[in-house]
């Protein structure tokens, strides 16, 4: 399970479930691919607060769990892992790159999902019910907020 990281003025975890795919879904990962990613990844633990907690290599698309902080979205965190990824494989294998047209690597898209460690959304929607002991409970739906 993973811990909750601590920063100054915050505590969170924060885990995501990133499926990242490889450009015209080649497969060209290879054993020597495939330790350069997990060792890039382990260089960009030390940069970031981007933490791998599993790495699930395919043959043309990448599953990572990572855990990371408030700071960053989602987004951010997809982007960083990436690019730095991209330029550590092109950097060391070479023949990586001739084998994709326009040598790109990766992908436009990406999958992102969030991952619940101590609950999921029902979970919560019942907890956030019962606070009061059940004295009044207002429930608020987004369609039912008006802005002004």
């Amino acid at each position: 399970m993973s811990d909750h990281i601590h920063k100054l003025h915050n505590k969170s975890l924060l885990l995501y479930h990133l499926v990242c795919p490889i450009k015209y879904r080649r497969s060209v990962l290879t054993a020597q691919v495939n330790s350069s990613i997990v060792l890039t990844c382990s260089e960009i633990e030390t940069r970031y607060d981007i933490y791998f907690i599993e790495i699930g290599l395919n043959d043309n698309h990448i599953h990572f769990l990572v855990q990371s902080v408030p700071i960053y979205s989602p987004k951010q965190i997809v982007q960083t892992v990436k690019s730095i990824l991209v330029r550590e494989v092109f950097r060391l294998h070479p023949e990586v790159k001739e084998q994709l047209w326009g040598g790109q690597f990766w992908s436009d898209g990406y999958y992102v999902n969030t991952v619940g460690q101590y609950a999921n959304e029902e979970v919560i929607r019942n907890y956030l019910k019962n606070q009061g002991k059940q004295k009044e409970y207002k429930q608020i739906h987004s369609n039912q907020l008006r802005l002004f």
